[in-house]
């Protein structure tokens, strides 16, 4: 705890921990660095200053707000989590960790990190850095994917908390939060030479580090071919919106296809979205990695005369609209610049 006071890094959750703010940066931190999550913590808290205001936000704008972070059902659940939150506790969340944890996308790990850290209530908030500091220190081989393993540990923090120092359970828990975070780095990284356990940790003194934590190994992700199609004319763009269930549900996209298709099918693709092209362009390969699925993308930049006929499905928006009203995930990032050039010969290729 002394060495976090002195070493943590400055967060606005932390020096305002109230309960939502600690609720919101926890569900952005999931699988995000802090440095990524500050803009877009301070843009929804900006916009949705309270649990109130997230209730009642519109789901173009809720999904608009989380834009760039992924896993977009983390906020749907928050969303839902903050209806029930106001109709139930007055739209305040509630101290009680079993409380916090019937609400959706509220885990073990949140409803701790909450509780302890908002409220100082003397409860465990075991994450994936709090695993592998406490599975050196002890020298644990146990598997820490196994349930079992994270209950054991979590077990071990609650007795730390409710012994007879009874340290503080915000600072405690994020002390070793912090720890994994800067100093007990995995995959051969850790900083042991600037650990303040380094004597008492088990791993690095019968030199086991590399070796724990064990974890199960993962299934290689799957491989998915598709073609993505930017359809212009000179001030539109062709966009759809994708099913309300599935990989990003719900969220508008670029047309695309399965598999890698060639410009003459690219082409035909396009006329049976109804329209009529009348140039087409290559765009350079791109590849996204979502948890058990990458997708390997070939790109084709389509002109056409105009964007009137349409299928249904189908929505042309100016570029501008796409940045304010609809949300288009991070897995076509590298086709959204294309959304606005200028459609001259030169820039077009044609």
């Amino acid at each position: 705890m002394k060495w976090f006071l002195q070493n943590k890094r400055e967060m606005e959750w932390r020096s305002d921990p109230r309960p939502y703010y600690v609720w919101v940066s926890e569900i952005m931190l999931q699988q995000t660095r802090v440095e990524t999550v500050r803009p877009f913590f301070h843009r929804f808290i900006r916009e949705l200053p309270d649990i109130g205001a997230l209730a009642r936000c519109g789901e173009e704008k809720l999904l608009k707000l989380w834009e760039g972070l992924g896993y977009y059902n983390r906020v749907r659940n928050m969303q839902k989590a903050a209806v029930i939150v106001t109709e139930r506790y007055g739209g305040v969340l509630p101290d009680d960790p079993e409380k916090l944890r019937t609400l959706p996308g509220i885990g073990s790990y949140t409803a701790g990190a909450i509780a302890s850290i908002a409220y100082g209530i003397p409860v465990p908030a075991v994450d994936g850095n709090v695993l592998r500091v406490l599975s050196r220190i002890t020298g644990s081989e146990k598997n820490i994917d196994d349930p079992k393993v994270r209950s054991h540990f979590e077990n071990l923090v609650s007795d730390v908390l409710n012994s007879r120092e009874k340290p503080d359970p915000g600072i405690f828990n994020q002390a070793l939060m912090e720890l994994g975070a800067l100093i007990c780095l995995p995959n051969g990284t850790a900083k042991c030479f600037e650990c303040p356990l380094r004597e008492m940790c088990r791993a690095y003194c019968t030199g086991n580090l590399d070796s724990i934590p064990v974890r199960s190994m993962k299934r290689p992700r799957r491989v998915e071919e598709r073609t993505v199609l930017v359809v212009r004319d000179a001030t539109r763009t062709v966009i759809r919106k994708r099913p309300e269930k599935g990989l990003l549900a719900g969220l508008w996209e670029l047309p695309n296809l399965d598999g890698h298709l060639t410009d003459d099918e690219a082409l035909h693709a396009a006329r049976q979205m109804g329209i009529r092209p009348v140039r087409v362009r290559a765009l350079p390969d791109a590849k996204h990695i979502f948890s058990h699925v990458e997708w390997h993308m070939k790109g084709y930049l389509i002109l056409s005369e105009d964007l009137e006929g349409l299928e249904d499905g189908y929505t042309a928006v100016e570029p501008e609209m796409t940045e304010r009203e609809y949300s288009i995930p991070a897995a076509f990032a590298r086709y959204t610049e294309y959304l606005d050039i200028k459609l001259g010969q030169k820039k077009f290729g044609g």
